[in-house]
């Protein structure tokens, strides 16, 4: 299956590199491209890629309200935005963690983490780049929280075992090793992570994981 994705970076010569590298790729197609955090929002509501590759900073409109807006609009509900930014300050990851990307990751990396993270985001497989996942979620966990656990929709009807996952799930985990930690089957734990997934209405592992520290399911 080809992943169709949108550039949205605002440097042309940046760009053209990230279409270059990405129409190497047997199974990924760029759809479209964008200079503008706005001309990103109307590119992805005319195309419904699989996938953006969203620059934070961007003319117009930054990259985090952009990706607020696809990620709040319900006839985007299968678009993933992979968060691209050359600062690893954590104000960024909060931002797109708040703001519903399913992915982070920094442009100073090799060509072959861009594409690894297009095809995980693309299949929801894990949370973000392997190089900023534990870092992140150590650090997201460790802010200060409201003091009343929030409440989210859906969480009465988890079983025990789905909280457990959903535990795992927050912690990093990937489907394979939740399979091993729990002794169940890599096909047993993803049907339980897109039971988790429906019941609580959430996108991908990333609303999980905030979900899970949110309402106390996972302590900090």
């Amino acid at each position: 299956m080809t992943i169709s994705v949108v550039l949205a970076e605002d440097q042309p010569m940046v760009r053209a590199g990230f279409r270059a590298l990405l129409d190497a790729q047997d199974d990924v197609e760029v759809a479209g491209e964008a200079a503008t955090g706005a001309e990103a929002l109307d590119r992805v509501r005319e195309l419904r890629p699989d996938v953006v590759v969203m620059d934070v900073r961007m003319p117009e409109l930054d990259g985090l309200e952009a990706t607020r807006r696809i990620t709040a609009d319900a006839a985007l509900s299968q678009t993933r935005v992979l968060v691209l930014t050359t600062f690893e300050l954590d104000e960024y990851v909060f931002g797109a963690l708040d703001a519903g990307a399913s992915g982070f990751l920094l442009k100073g990396g090799e060509p072959a983490e861009l594409i690894h993270a297009i095809r995980v985001v693309a299949g929801g497989e894990s949370l973000l780049a392997p190089s900023v996942t534990r870092r992140l979620i150590d650090t997201y966990v460790s802010r200060p929280q409201p003091t009343t656990k929030a409440e989210h929709n859906g969480l009465e009807e988890l079983t025990n075992r789905e909280r457990e996952v959903l535990g795992l799930v927050a912690t990093g985990l990937t489907n394979a090793e939740i399979a091993q930690a729990l002794h169940l089957s890599p096909l047993t734990a993803k049907t339980h992570v897109s039971r988790i997934l429906m019941k609580l209405g959430a996108r991908d592992r990333v609303q999980l994981v905030v979900i899970a520290y949110q309402t106390g399911i996972v302590e900090r």
